[in-house]
């Protein structure tokens, strides 16, 4: 099977969970750390779906699926611990174009949950494609242990600094080559940093070559 990875945006898009155990709830974590507006459906539902339905973190729908919950809904996961029910959400979904992950069904599935490693803005997402879960797990310990700690805070001044290169200095090899150089390097938040520095040096030279 050929599968596309892909990263996608849920901020305020409307995410439909149709479930409300366990499995549920920790699918519902994903989409809340992405920012989705989720809906659940359920007749019943463990106290930690309640509670945040009670929060309004989510709304909380205490009934039966009905196909029309699939209206508007950009993405749907069925997580209940009936397979005709799960099934029958997938194929409602598909006449729908609502992509739809049938948790621990492949066969029902348009996408899977990899298992990820985050450092912040850095995810690394690992997939078998449903073949082997407990591969994936292993294989996401093996990256956790070797990715430094504070990869995420690098990132992000790494990610500040590149937006002032791009402001800085015309597009072209000579500011890709110092975008990959520092991805190489140690960077902080100090303004005598000498990573900065380097980037500064840089974007001076390329000035004196533009206006030569």
């Amino acid at each position: 099977m050929s599968l596309l990875p892909v990263f996608l945006r849920l901020e305020d898009r409307k995410c439909l969970v149709v479930g409300a155990g366990s499995v549920a709830l920790a699918k519902i974590e994903s989409l809340r750390e992405a920012g989705a507006e989720i809906t659940v459906v359920a007749p019943h539902a463990n106290s930690g779906v309640r509670g945040l339905a009670r929060e309004e973190t989510l709304v909380w729908h205490e009934r039966a699926f009905r196909p029309s919950d699939l209206d508007g809904v950009f993405l749907v996961i069925a997580a209940t611990n009936a397979s005709d029910v799960n099934r029958t959400v997938y194929e409602e979904a598909r006449r729908r174009n609502v992509v739809c992950n049938a948790v621990d069904d492949p066969p029902n599935c348009d996408f899977y949950f990899g298992s990820v490693v985050r450092r912040g803005d850095l995810q690394v997402a690992i997939s078998t494609a449903g073949e082997s879960p407990a591969l994936a797990q292993r294989l996401r310990r093996e990256i956790d242990a070797q990715l430094p700690q504070d990869l995420g805070p690098w990132l992000g001044e790494l990610g500040r600094l590149r937006n002032e290169i791009r402001a800085a200095m015309p597009a072209g090899e000579a500011r890709n080559l110092l975008l990959h150089e520092l991805a190489q390097r140690p960077l902080c938040s100090s303004a005598a940093c000498p990573t900065r520095e380097f980037a500064r040096e840089q974007i001076g030279a390329a000035k004196v070559e533009v206006t030569a």
